[in-house]
């Protein structure tokens, strides 16, 4: 029979529905009956694409036996941490303190009835191994030491809450100024990680680190600061030619379990490819390299196929495994890849991808990658380039259709609103920068899903499944969704997009700022009450909510001239300062919102007949100036803010705004070229 999980929006947790074990989703019934039995609770936290997680529930979970011990001695609690994020990061901080280990998913918790966590871990295996206890073993000693000793447990969750606490960051000192020096530091941090053979910051396993290649990018590019630029265009390049990137159906997985991007943990995230997707769009305008356009194409082109639901919005994931087996969907042996491909195709995909040198996965098996320019394979071959293309294309699409008859890896098709709003922010930045109406048009439906499903009663909800919108929005959901706002913006202005990014700014401010400290709480106002309330300024896999916010509400308090979303971004830079100051690497996208509070951003506001704006729109959209906002608005417009509300002239006009202060109307589009080139910022003292 099915536990309480079958009534769940969650895969993941569906997954588990047919489990022996008594499974109960995070809530107030598993809570209660915990304190009212005083058991202690067994908190499993996943994901649905994540690979040791079904190894545990295969190993364990399935176990009838193992089952019958967790529900004897345990209220066993199932949470998805992509629907409960606010869950996971307690308990991963709680984790780190407990055992001085860095955590990840599988999580495994034991908490009190309190909801306090005693001890914990992450994979347990069925039997001992890897240097880990049987998991039937863990659970008797556990529940053991809770019976047995309650009041030592009791004084270590006081004391464990209390270290938890000292974790937020406090009031600065009020005489302690904004300054830019701590993003000096974050790229000297990446240039001594900074893997100049593979491309990377730091060793196995290697992430790709979005945050931080944008600001390597922007500063590389906008300060002169060529190590960084460097940084940023080799790793995506190398990403790009590697075997992190799909090099047939595209889309990036999760991170490469070696140094040289190879292999990766096969499943693929939606957080992962938005901020991808627009950081190879910007390094296409710095280089002009062909490889950055095509895997936006390629990348663009596998969310509308694969990640977008009917209904508008996007999917969170795809699994890792297929029939059990990891990266099974993905790989080749080269007797499939001759059974697909004629000679003269095989010749060049197998020089190309690595079939012609030894396997680099399992049982004998080819993960495709890049292992030289393609080039350099037609010169081999005695191919022109362009010959070489046209067969490489050729080959491509037949190995992609060989693989589309494969057994697919599982799809978690659940909608997150903030890894939605990344990939619309992803979108809208590679469609508007390419000329690609379909990815616009892809952006402004997942975003009309948003408004019309998950924004109910003036407050976003969190997830969606099966006709069920629900949860509380997090801070992520508000601030990605107001950044993903303010790009659409640029792409296609509507007076009814900008009202919904000030609704979403107001809902920032009045539920999310501590308004003593500074700052945003992860969790809103009246949110259900936790162990803890965090306040994360650390950028993780995702850049860090309190970032994001402080960036967007810059650009918008700026781009419509209220003051108020000046101020809390303010109060945001000045409460983690002093963290940035001590690992300001960890901090990147703070660093960037910390530049433009120095040098506020370009306001761009262009007004002229729809017909007559493109030129001037392709313009600006080809110039990379990440720290500019161009809005282009109809003459028919009314309504609109003061400081977006210039007057309608004849033909198409432009105004330069930085701050308060605008240059007088420019009527053609060369000068205003010329002028933008003008006020480009130089290099600045930190960075030479």
């Amino acid at each position: 029979m099915s536990n309480r999980l079958a009534h769940e929006t969650s895969p993941y947790l569906r997954q588990h529905a047919d489990n022996p074990v008594d499974w109960y989703p995070w809530g107030e019934e598993a809570l209660r009956l915990a304190r009212e039995q005083n058991k202690p609770i067994l908190l499993s936290v996943g994901y649905s694409a994540c690979h040791w997680c079904h190894v545990m529930a295969h190993e364990s979970f399935e176990d009838p036996d193992i089952a019958a011990v967790m529900n004897r001695l345990f209220v066993n609690i199932k949470v998805d941490r992509e629907e409960r994020p606010d869950l996971d990061q307690i308990y991963q901080s709680a984790h780190h303190m407990l055992t001085q280990r860095s955590g990840g998913w599988p999580l495994t918790m034991f908490l009190a009835s309190d909801q306090k966590p005693f001890f914990g871990g992450t994979y347990f295996p069925k039997t001992a191994r890897y240097n880990l206890p049987g998991f039937c073993e863990l659970l008797e000693r556990v529940a053991q030491v809770y019976r047995e000793q309650g009041d030592a447990i009791a004084a270590q969750n006081d004391e464990l809450v209390s270290a938890l606490g000292r974790m937020l960051p406090s009031s600065p000192p009020a005489s302690m100024a904004l300054d830019t020096s701590v993003v000096s530091g974050a790229l000297q941090e990446f240039g001594k990680l900074f893997d100049s053979e593979h491309g990377g910051l730091g060793g196995a396993p290697k992430f790709p680190h979005p945050a931080e290649l944008e600001l390597c990018l922007r500063e590389g590019v906008m300060r002169g600061h060529a190590q960084a630029s460097e940084v940023a265009t080799f790793t995506l390049r190398k990403m790009a030619e590697g075997g992190i990137y799909d090099q047939l159906g595209g889309g990036f997985c999760r991170y490469s379990v070696d140094e040289s991007w190879m292999i990766p943990h096969f499943e693929k995230m939606l957080y992962d490819n938005g901020p991808l997707l627009r950081l190879c769009a910007d390094a296409w305008l710095v280089t002009a390299n062909p490889r950055f356009k095509a895997v936006c194409e390629e990348t663009a082109d596998w969310v509308m196929r694969e990640m977008q639901s009917p209904e508008g919005g996007y999917y969170s994931s795809l699994d890792a495994d297929s029939e059990h087996e990891e990266g099974k969907f993905y790989v080749w042996s080269r007797d499939d890849a001759r059974g697909v491909l004629d000679e003269d195709e095989y010749a060049l995909a197998s020089t190309l991808y690595g079939l012609d040198q030894p396997p680099n996965f399992e049982a004998h098996a080819w993960h495709l990658r890049m292992t030289q320019p393609l080039e350099h394979v037609a010169a081999r071959l005695g191919l022109s380039e362009l010959a070489a293309q046209a067969l490489l294309a050729r080959a491509r699409r037949k190995l992609f259709e060989a693989r589309e008859k494969r057994v697919r890896p599982g799809r978690d098709d659940k909608i997150l609103t903030s890894w939605n709003a990344l990939m619309i922010h992803g979108m809208a930045r590679a469609g508007r920068v390419l000329g690609r109406q379909a990815w616009l048009e892809s952006a402004s439906g997942a975003l009309s899903f948003l408004r019309g499903i998950l924004w109910r009663d003036g407050r976003l909800l969190a997830t969606y499944k099966d006709g069920k919108a629900h949860l509380n929005a997090y801070l992520d959901d508000y601030a990605f969704l107001l950044m993903a706002l303010l790009e659409v913006l640029q792409a296609r202005f509507r007076k009814e997009d900008l009202e919904f990014a000030v609704q979403v700014a107001d809902v920032l401010l009045a539920q999310f700022e501590d308004r003593v400290h500074g700052g945003f709480f992860f969790t809103s106002h009246d949110h259900e009450q936790l162990i803890l309330r965090p306040k994360p300024g650390h950028d993780n896999a995702t850049p860090s909510g309190n970032a994001v916010a402080a960036l967007a509400l810059q650009r918008l308090g700026h781009l419509i001239g209220e003051t108020r979303y000046l101020d809390a971004a303010r109060r945001t830079l000045r409460l983690f300062l002093p963290q940035m100051r001590e690992h300001p690497g960890g901090f990147a996208t703070l660093g960037i919102a910390l530049l433009e509070h120095d040098q506020p951003p370009v306001v761009i506001i262009v007004r002229g007949a729809q017909g007559e704006m493109g030129p001037w729109q392709d313009a600006l959209a080809r110039r990379y100036a990440p720290s500019t906002l161009s809005l282009f608005v109809a003459p028919d417009e009314v309504g609109l803010p003061t400081a977006l509300d210039k007057p309608r002239l004849v033909g198409v006009n432009a105004w330069v705004c930085r701050g308060v202060t605008c240059l007088a109307p420019i009527s053609e589009l060369p000068a205003l070229m010329s002028e933008l080139a003008s006020a480009a910022p130089g290099p600045a003292a930190d960075f030479q």
